[in-house]
């Protein structure tokens, strides 16, 4: 597996969220947690010390949650937004609106990596399976991919 199969494809926006959450974590979190494990220790005999155990359950929780950014970090990837490849086709971080043939409806949805992947906002992974069939795509061309529902054919009405 390379590099580019391991890649955590990112935009700017999350990028900049997961790296303030990170530091956020790292500081702030840090420094409450250990203050509430200073204080449940006051308390005496830590075997049956409830607030000792939640202190030490919210550490290895936020211990864990850096761990995870900073995996994700390191392999990410920045999304370029509008930067449709040559002929103004379908990548990362366009924004496509398709058509699916005999209706008049149109769906806009924004391309993007796994780990931002959100159909409340219009964000479709690449890996998906309407992401990847809409992946080189160019504006006007008709597609097709499968659904629980059978095949369904789309046209691409903008790439922006």
């Amino acid at each position: 597996m390379n590099d580019e199969d391991n890649a955590n494809y990112l935009t700017k926006e999350k990028f900049d969220e997961l790296t303030q959450e990170l530091e956020y974590l790292k500081t702030v979190r840090r420094r409450e947690i250990a203050e509430q494990l200073e204080y449940a220790r006051s308390l005496g005999d830590l075997s049956e010390n409830a607030e000792y155990e939640e202190a030490r359950n919210l550490q290895a929780a936020s211990e864990d949650r850096i761990r995870t950014i900073e995996g994700e970090l390191s392999r990410a990837r920045i999304i370029e937004h509008g930067k449709g490849g040559k002929g103004n086709a379908v990548s990362l971080g366009s924004t496509v609106t398709i058509q699916k043939q005999g209706e008049k409806e149109e769906h806009t949805y924004e391309i993007v990596g796994s780990a931002e992947a959100n159909m409340q906002e219009h964000k479709i992974s690449h890996l998906s399976p309407l992401g990847s069939a809409l992946m080189a795509k160019k504006r006007g061309e008709v597609f097709s991919f499968d659904t629980p529902k059978g095949s369904q054919k789309y046209k691409i009405v903008n790439i922006k």
